[in-house]
């Protein structure tokens, strides 16, 4: 292939080109199936070039039902309502997308529009088929995501086609989505399976050609739809993600504002991933409240808001102490068992066990805690008691439970603790194997620090 010049770069690379193919391209050197997928490298290194708004998309309501009994109208709205508190007027938390297929999708579309806010944006998804469009254009959805599969594990086996009748039937929608004043979402569906150089590209420039000729800024949706992406540098195309948001830029042209990130989990790689691919060029990365989507699951949205605050060294106005409100209504209201150490949003991701861990945790917690939870999302440092925990790790436990101040707070010379201890040590050498319940210890405090509780209804009052 002859070299062009690049006038974003002003350097000579090699370019693409568009190819229809009788036999689907499999990447079978890296993809055998039949064995783990290969890392292959051409240690081709691209430059950073991480845009100045970063904004977060949501799919909680879509790819998230894909996973989990389906919400109710009324569960929708209330997590959506949590978004936009979350969000909190500063457009980080820019969109979320929803179904359109049944009447209860429509009847969760039009309560949350019903609400008015400005962020998140309410957007649809759909199959890139005529009949899926009549369902957009008569919610009145202003964008919408359209599923145009771009591996030929999904053109030829799924949808049985070849690529020239993919481009045709994705077209036909898309420009149907143009005439109609809509803004159309291209998600290019398993791209880290797909023909980088003789489909991604060609049909990307074709779709930025569109855009200038309709005014429509057409965005498009880069789906690691098996979590194969990889952040390591030098890995070759397909699979780096480094080289799929350079390409999208620098050959097809996409600007990062129209340029999004979709991943899933399947091998440890959501968030690197979506760092990754915010750093070399996606404005937004497409998430779900917990990560729940399908298989392994999505990005996290609330990992993500915590990378945006690392990356921008600013919260950019979010509330980050909704993380924890939202948390909580997974678990008492959804009746959703996150598992007690998932970061920021488990029970215990700020929970210490180990005695020498405790007893840094009573001379400040700064030692063993990641950053002030307590101020930041609400949640305070806590000490999970049990055989190996000793005096400082009960002691931390009372401190932080009863949220003591340094005029208060006790110290593990205190010969009550020591009690508390006794009884502890009593418990294991029985044969028990379970930490020690809250409730167990608030019993223990009661009958040898009864004026803590007295110090803590007072506060409460």
């Amino acid at each position: 292939m002859e070299p062009i010049l690049n006038k974003k770069s002003g350097v000579l690379e090699f370019g693409y080109k568009y190819m229809d193919v009788d036999k689907p391209n499999l990447f079978r050197n890296m993809y055998p199936y039949n064995e783990i997928p290969r890392l292959i490298f051409n240690q081709r290194i691209v430059p950073m070039n991480m845009p100045e708004r970063l904004y977060i998309t949501d799919t909680t309501f879509r790819d998230g039902q894909q996973a989990r009994s389906p919400y109710t109208v009324e569960q929708i709205v209330h997590l959506y309502d949590l978004l936009h508190k979350l969000d909190n007027g500063s457009g980080i938390i820019h969109q979320s997308e929803f179904f359109l297929y049944s009447n209860k999708d429509k009847e969760a579309v039009t309560a949350c529009l019903e609400r008015g806010y400005e962020f998140p944006q309410i957007t649809s998804w759909i199959r890139a088929n005529k009949k899926d469009f009549q369902l957009v254009k008569d919610m009145n959805i202003k964008e919408t995501g359209i599923l145009v599969s771009c591996s030929d594990y999904h053109i030829f086996k799924k949808m049985k086609w070849t690529r020239n009748e993919a481009i045709e039937n994705y077209l036909s929608v898309i420009c149907a989505a143009l005439e109609a004043g809509i803004t159309p979402r291209c998600h290019f569906e398993d791209i880290t399976r797909a023909d980088f150089f003789g489909f991604v590209l060609p049909f990307a420039a074709k779709l930025m050609e569109l855009s200038k000729e309709s005014g429509i800024p057409i965005k498009i949706r880069a789906c690691d739809t098996l979590g194969l992406g990889s952040y390591i540098p030098g890995v070759v195309l397909p699979r780096s993600v480094q080289q799929i948001m350079y390409g999208l830029m620098n050959y097809s042209h996409v600007p990062s504002e129209q340029l999004e990130w979709h991943g899933h989990n399947d091998f440890y790689n959501a968030v690197p991933n979506a760092v990754t691919a915010w750093m070399y060029g996606a404005s937004a990365i497409n998430t779900s409240l917990l990560g729940i989507g399908e298989r392994t699951g999505n990005t996290p949205l609330e990992a993500m808001c915590i990378e945006y605050c690392q990356l921008k060294g600013n919260t950019g106005g979010l509330d980050l102490k909704v993380i924890t409100e939202i948390a909580e209504y997974f678990e008492n209201e959804l009746n959703y068992e996150i598992p007690p150490r998932t970061p920021f949003v488990g029970r215990a991701f700020n929970a210490t066990k180990a005695g020498i861990h405790a007893d840094g945790l009573l001379k400040d917690e700064e030692i063993y805690n990641i950053f002030n939870t307590t101020d930041i999302l609400g949640r305070p440092p806590i000490v999970v008691v049990d055989k190996v925990s000793g005096l400082a790790g009960i002691t931390a436990w009372i401190n932080t439970y009863y949220m003591l101040d340094d005029a208060h707070k006790i110290d593990k010379r205190d010969p009550r603790v020591e009690k508390i201890k006794q009884w502890v040590d009593a418990e294991y050498e029985g044969g028990r194997t379970t930490v020690i319940g809250d409730l167990e210890l608030e019993h223990q405090v009661y009958l040898h620090m009864p004026e803590l509780l007295t110090l803590r209804q007072s506060r409460s009052e």
